[in-house]
């Protein structure tokens, strides 16, 4: 029982950690922006603007498995994000130029023609590359 209580602490401690890099380190904020950058993007319809922020050798893993870039760009042409909120943002840098991003968020829109509101983790790798930022692989799974 100690050794839970012990984790539970351990793991508040980091998500506090965590939420602080995301304020005070430049990589992370930009990262966030480019996230944001990427779900307005799905708001707006701006689907080719969305495919540009995705590497070509991107994976997307989902409750579906994964996927292509060019999967979730042609899927995506029927989803139309209305609404979303991100929540509780953490970052773990993998170098200099890249960093995951893992957040909860709660979205609401159409997709495929039917209304739908949901709450989902998500995790995000983002590397530059070519001086250019782009989203390497995704991971959406279902909030209970």
């Amino acid at each position: 029982m100690r050794t839970t209580q012990m984790f539970a602490a351990l793991a508040l401690v980091l998500a506090s950690a965590f939420a602080a890099l995301a304020q005070d380190d430049p990589l992370a904020r930009e990262v966030l922006g480019k996230e944001r950058q990427e779900l307005d993007t799905l708001k707006s319809g701006g689907y080719d603007q969305f495919a540009s922020l995705l590497a070509d050798d991107a994976v997307f893993v989902d409750a579906h498995g994964p996927a292509t870039k060019e999967t979730v760009v042609s899927n995506t042409k029927e989803f139309r994000l209305q609404d979303y909120t991100i929540e509780n943002p953490q970052f773990v840098r993998v170098s200099k130029d890249s960093l995951m991003l893992t957040y909860k968020i709660t979205e609401s829109g159409v997709s495929h023609g039917h209304s739908f509101s949901a709450t989902v983790y998500v995790s995000a790798l983002w590397a530059k590359r070519n001086g250019k930022w782009l989203c390497l692989f995704s991971q959406e799974t279902a909030a209970h």
